[in-house]
């Protein structure tokens, strides 16, 4: 259920339908408002303003007519623009950005604002009457129209918001900027920071472990378990984590978890593996398969990879030979620094997940700093090698997490990778690029390899940060 929720605000958020659809029904309830406000309140107060005066039936008509028929002949233009920018944006920066675009507020609000206006003020329209069409008493609701004109001007500031917003949203920057945000975001809800020392991951939960589920069973002992299979085909996009837990805990269960989010899934395979067997009925299989929700596509619920990806996509396609943009992977290279400093800092939690009482209950995917790093700059190394600018500037974003490195392994991980590089640009590059490449690497190795290799890079700021 809590997935199923997720999942819906998440597509709601993602609709180009569901704010205007809002602010429609909104527009309609403030129509109904007004003109039963005018039917009590009446049109002589205007007579204490000089600025306003009561409308007759034919002037209120073309004034409603005006601003509703304008309304909407601008709605269909938004949403034309919109459309074309986000098929430019897809196409340019990457198809699975078009989400990004699709949630944009400030799209939908537009989009809202001028089918909100038309709906009220045809709403408005229908109740203005003459005298001779309603036997010698007539009806304006003037405070309405006013409310109207109200809302036409809104709408234009609205118009001219929408102007300067387009372009700044699909600047290259932006769209980053958006993705880099979220990111790091994501980073700092998953996983706390380190305090005092980090904590050893494993802990002695590894002798908890079931037979079945440990390297090396036989064949009885590895068979000694229940698989639950999946119904549905496509991505996982959410696993409620603390159903989960409560779910192995009511039934003395040990679950392994055979996929996380962002993993596609088919009918059949098993979504989890459940210790000792007799101990999951149909029930509990039922209650398993549904702390996992399914759809289409990768969404960023709960899945950081999905954002660590859009930032590698752009930095490739910028890289391509068609493209040939070394600065837009410049851009992604500096958040993807910026996010992997953040997550150098903080504690990933063990594979091995225990209950309030210590029990292992959750044998989990492993989150480690070396896999997100290998997801962003073990993926991008062989596009950076091939360019000297994204090159020099990928070793800079190293430099940069290693600055937020304390633990030894850590840092070696991202030693690796400037490794690797200079083994990728040796092959892609050649003289005077290969060679800038190879000095900035030793470089930064180095300054690694000393003792106090964060005041030595620090010192060496000029060449971390300087290069913009």
């Amino acid at each position: 259920m809590k997935g199923a929720l997720r999942r819906l605000t998440d597509y709601l958020g993602s609709s180009y339908w569901f704010v205007p659809s809002i602010m429609a029904l909104a527009a309609v309830v403030l129509a109904g408002s007004m003109v039963s406000l005018d039917s009590f309140v009446g049109s002589s107060w205007m007579d204490g303003y000089v600025w306003l005066y009561a409308s007759r039936p034919d002037g209120a008509r073309q004034v409603l007519s005006s601003v509703g028929g304008s309304m909407i002949t601008v709605a269909g233009t938004v949403f034309s623009v919109t459309i074309a920018a986000v098929v430019y944006a897809s196409g340019q920066y990457g198809p699975r950005l078009l989400t990004n675009f699709m949630r944009d507020r400030g799209n939908q609000v537009t989009l809202g604002t001028f089918i909100a206006t038309f709906l009220y003020c045809l709403l408005v329209l229908r109740t203005i009457h003459s005298a001779e069409e309603s036997g010698g008493y007539g009806f304006v609701p003037n405070l309405a129209l006013l409310v109207g004109v109200l809302l036409a001007l809104c709408s234009i500031g609205v118009l001219i918001y929408f102007i300067h917003h387009v372009p700044s949203k699909i600047h290259i920057n932006s769209v980053i900027e958006d993705v880099g945000d979220r990111l790091l975001r994501s980073v700092g809800d998953r996983f706390p920071h380190f305090v005092g020392e980090a904590p050893d991951d494993q802990g002695d939960t590894r002798s908890d472990v079931p037979e079945t589920f440990r390297e090396g069973s036989d064949i009885a002992a590895g068979h000694d378990r229940r698989e639950v299979k999946a119904k549905e085909t496509g991505y996982i996009q959410f696993i409620d984590d603390e159903a989960v837990m409560r779910l192995a805990r009511e039934h003395g269960l040990v679950l392994r978890l055979q996929y996380q989010s962002g993993d596609f899934v088919h009918v059949g395979r098993a979504l989890l593996e459940a210790a000792p067997p007799s101990r999951c009925d149909d029930e509990c299989a039922s209650d398993l398969r549904g702390v996992f929700t399914v759809g289409s596509r990768r969404s960023a619920l709960q899945d950081i990879r999905f954002l660590i990806d859009e930032l590698v996509e752009i930095a490739a396609r910028a890289l391509s030979p068609g493209v040939n943009d070394p600065f837009t992977a410049v851009t992604c290279l500096d958040w993807l620094g910026a996010a992997l400093s953040d997550l150098a800092t903080r504690s990933l939690p063990s594979h091995l997940r225990v209950d309030d009482d210590g029990a292992l209950r959750v044998i989990a995917h492993p989150e480690t700093f070396a896999s997100f790093m290998d997801r962003s700059f073990g993926a991008l190394a062989q596009y950076c090698a091939t360019d000297m600018i994204a090159g020099l500037r990928y070793l800079n974003a190293l430099g940069e997490v290693s600055l937020e490195c304390d633990q030894p392994e850590r840092l070696a991980t991202v030693e690796t990778y400037a490794d690797k590089l200079e083994q990728l640009a040796s092959e892609g590059l050649s003289g005077f690029n290969l060679q800038r490449i190879r000095d900035r690497a030793a470089e930064l190795r180095r300054a690694l390899a000393a003792p106090d290799y964060k005041r030595r890079l620090r010192d060496g700021t000029a060449w971390l940060a300087g290069t913009a």
